[in-house]
């Protein structure tokens, strides 16, 4: 039980921190980012699409919503965080989507539970949940040590209609 304290501990931590921080650091359209290859992978038994663009979330036993987005072209496992305000990926994933951020891209800063930690900003072509696509999406790449799982943040979250409905959660586009 404590463990899953701390571990909640730490993402509140990070994500309060990579609110302001990562979106003065992020590059504007047109401009130098990492991007993203393809691959694929199965789908999530977790998330549902009924028709049109509209998927439905069931929330796993601790009331988490996790995802299963197709990055680019790969499939990439994410926890949904509406308190996160950006798309953040941990390192070795971005790598799976050919991201290979060089150690002066670290420009950004935050404080997390275990200290600071750096991220790179990035820029993501297309992220896709069952349908529903967003394109250029901002997000950080930060250290696999530093982030536990990878977080669907408000920079795709803010680009759909979401919404909690009856324990689960809605996403629209």
């Amino acid at each position: 039980m404590r463990a899953i304290l701390c571990f909640f501990l730490f993402v509140a931590v990070v994500c309060a921190g990579l609110s302001g921080e990562i979106r003065k650091h992020f590059t504007k359209p047109g401009g130098h980012s990492a991007v993203a290859a393809s691959s694929s992978h199965d789908a999530s038994p977790t998330q549902t699409s009924i028709g049109g663009r509209t998927v439905k979330l069931e929330g796993d036993r601790q009331g988490h919503f996790r995802v299963d987005a197709r990055v680019d072209g790969r499939n990439i496992d994410f926890m949904v965080d509406t308190g996160a305000s950006a798309v953040v990926i941990r390192e070795s994933d971005a790598a799976r989507l050919g991201i290979f951020p060089r150690p002066s891209e670290y420009t950004g800063q935050t404080q997390t539970a275990n200290g600071v930690a750096r991220y790179a900003p990035t820029r993501l072509n297309r992220v896709d949940i069952n349908g529903i696509t967003v394109r250029d999406v901002d997000a950080a790449v930060m250290a696999d040590a530093a982030l536990k799982t990878n977080l669907l943040g408000m920079t795709f979250l803010s680009r759909v209609k979401f919404s909690h409905d009856r324990g689960r959660l809605v996403l629209e586009q």
